[in-house]
């Protein structure tokens, strides 16, 4: 992703800001402790077979990066469709929204690929795109390698396309399964609330 012809206001909302703090510590923690303490191995997300897998790494998981532009790209999609979702809801429903979706990608995760770990706050943030997609279907974002603008319905769509195909085809390290997880997840807590408080969007 490149950019968009959407900008939220310059102002980070709450909620975002300090979560991309945490991920930032984190991911600098990685960087200066691994080696001895092992934090990647410690915290990521295991399989439920793996012999491995601890409760609390449904969450830990989701602060932690694989490296420079893993965390790059997803704090900038953190801030690109989070900082308008959390102005929409408010930050205690955002972040309630956030850590589901985490934890939906975490499950996927967990459940349905041998292994591990899987770091990242992807699944998360693939919750926030289907939000944003259904909320604002026809906001246009610039997608590397494509020269023309797509809409946020058919970026959603394009993500999902290409997350099926990779769980399935599989030989990569990206964690495609735990991307569905919170993309669905994303959806199905947006239509909910969309029916049940017809004000929180608008």
């Amino acid at each position: 992703m490149a950019y968009n012809n959407y900008r939220p206001s310059q102002k980070i909302p709450p909620v975002v800001l300090n979560l991309i703090i945490i991920n930032v510590i984190v991911f600098i923690a990685q960087y200066v402790l691994d080696s001895t303490m092992h934090i990647t191995y410690r915290f990521g997300l295991y399989s439920i077979n793996s012999g491995l897998f601890q409760p609390y790494q449904l969450v830990t998981h989701m602060f932690l990066h694989g490296g420079f532009f893993h965390i790059l790209f997803n704090m900038y999609a953190l801030w690109l469709f989070g900082a308008v979702l959390e102005r929409i809801w408010g930050p205690k429903r955002f972040l309630i929204f956030y850590l589901i979706c985490g934890l939906a990608a975490g499950v996927a995760e967990m459940l349905l690929v041998n292994g591990g770990p899987a770091i990242g706050a992807s699944g998360a943030i693939m919750g926030l795109l289907a939000a944003f997609a259904y909320t604002f279907p026809n906001t246009e974002f610039f997608i590397i390698p494509f020269p023309f603008p797509i809409k946020a319905k058919w970026m959603a769509a394009i993500f999902a396309a290409f997350d099926i195909f990779g769980g399935f085809a599989g030989g990569d390290d990206i964690a495609h399964f735990a991307h569905l997880g919170g993309l669905a997840m994303g959806f199905i807590l947006v239509i909910l609330w969309n029916k049940t408080n017809k004000k929180t969007f608008y």
